[in-house]
């Protein structure tokens, strides 16, 4: 009788110690196993845009691109897609490759941002449309603003996260908010394109925004750019019979299109006309009229050509698209694992917005037209595939996040 009640207390000893040494072994797999987060949601959304991108440009360029290029109605379609495929490409490549690589590149991307810009300046310069703000290399055209942007983000990223609790201080704060000064000036001077620098500029006062918890500097910033916003308007106003420079004619095209029709205004006239023409539902795919008459439309404009084929429906999906893309990218910012990461992402996501923003903006004519593309839909092969390549940053920063 012993004997068996021993047995048995055996029995459940072993049977207790197997369960623990189990639970351990668990434990120890746990301990060194992790589940990589990927964000499917914001791949599937991404791919959808740049698929509707593709049948959008084609609806938008296929008229013209047939007239410009001998009946080749497929023109800007073949060349986006090359770009958007070589882009997914990338955008995999740095999802697979960890970001905090980056960390120690941040002084090397400012060096970067401000040396590409510098090759518009040598024979490896590309002008389109009376502009020079691209070079080629190896036959594919290069638009160093694009470049510089990517490079700022990394580059300020780094920044903010080596000042940590400093960034607070005003001398170290002024000090973060004009180091993309010289790059700003270098965009606008030598490229001349003000939009992007002052997308940049936007970038940067965002991360700051987000990194230093004291609103009030940036009420007193948002202050002084409605104030230099009011005085540029008043002094086109002013010199409206002779304006100083194409700069200030645009503000005046803004105020009253229609007394431009014929010149200047004439694009952001045919703009809205294709948004008033398209109703609730539009005028349907490939029906636009507005797309032969309004200049680039495949460009700048295309958003106008979305509303008259799609109409107000089509306007506000493409609106809640971005916005779900903003919403993926800030679920990834704030369970990033580190400073460093939520500020690449946070980088990311205020270059995104602040372009959506201010191309509706412009195509609805409710700021002067300042030649801004719409991120993943317009045409333009270095900057579809540069901004692929930063929602691959982001997707290497949602990887360094522990599944539970």
């Amino acid at each position: 009788m012993q004997s068996a009640t021993a047995l048995k207390l055996n029995e459940a000893e072993t049977k207790k110690s197997r369960e623990q040494r189990q639970a351990a072994k668990e434990a120890v797999q746990a301990r060194f196993h992790r589940e990589y987060y990927t964000d499917y949601s914001l791949i599937f959304i991404l791919v959808f845009m740049l698929a509707f991108g593709l049948v959008m440009l084609f609806s938008t360029s296929s008229y013209q691109a047939g007239l410009e290029f001998d009946g080749d109605s497929t023109f800007y379609l073949r060349h986006q897609l090359l770009a958007s495929l070589a882009g997914l490409a990338f955008m995999y490549l740095a999802s697979r490759v960890p970001y905090r690589v980056l960390k120690r590149m941040t002084v090397p991307a400012y060096a970067a941002s401000m040396a590409v810009i510098f090759l518009v300046l040598t024979p490896l310069a590309y002008s389109a449309n009376g502009a020079t703000r691209w070079f080629k290399i190896l036959g594919v055209s290069v638009q160093p603003a694009e470049v510089a942007k990517l490079g700022m983000i990394i580059f300020l990223a780094g920044v903010i996260d080596r000042l940590g609790k400093n960034a607070a201080d005003t001398r170290v704060f002024l000090i973060a908010m004009f180091l993309p000064v010289p790059v700003c000036v270098l965009v606008y001077g030598i490229t001349d394109n003000l939009s992007s620098a002052l997308i940049i500029m936007g970038i940067c006062l965002l991360m700051l925004f987000i990194a230093v918890p004291d609103y009030k500097r940036f009420v007193l910033i948002g202050a002084v750019i409605v104030s230099l916003g009011a005085l540029m308007v008043l002094i086109a106003e002013k010199t409206k019979d002779n304006p100083l420079n194409y700069r200030f004619l645009r503000i005046l095209i803004w105020r009253d299109p229609e007394a431009y029709a014929s010149g200047r205004g004439f694009q952001t006239l045919q703009a809205l006309y294709a948004i008033g023409s398209g109703g609730i539902f539009g005028k349907g795919l490939g029906q636009s009229i507005q797309k032969k008459f309004i200049p680039e439309a495949q460009n700048d404009m295309i958003f106008s050509i979305i509303c008259e084929e799609l109409g107000l429906f089509g306007a506000i999906a493409v609106i809640l698209m971005f916005l779900i893309i903003i919403w993926r990218l800030m679920i990834i910012a704030n369970n990033a694992v580190d400073r460093f990461g939520a500020l690449l992402v946070v980088g990311v996501m205020g270059h995104l917005a602040i372009q959506v923003i201010l191309n509706i903006a412009v195509v609805t004519n409710t700021m002067p037209n300042t030649g801004i593309t719409l991120p993943f839909i317009s045409y333009g092969g270095s900057a579809v595939v540069l901004q692929l390549i930063e929602i691959g940053i982001c997707l290497s920063v949602a990887r360094s996040i522990r599944v539970e």
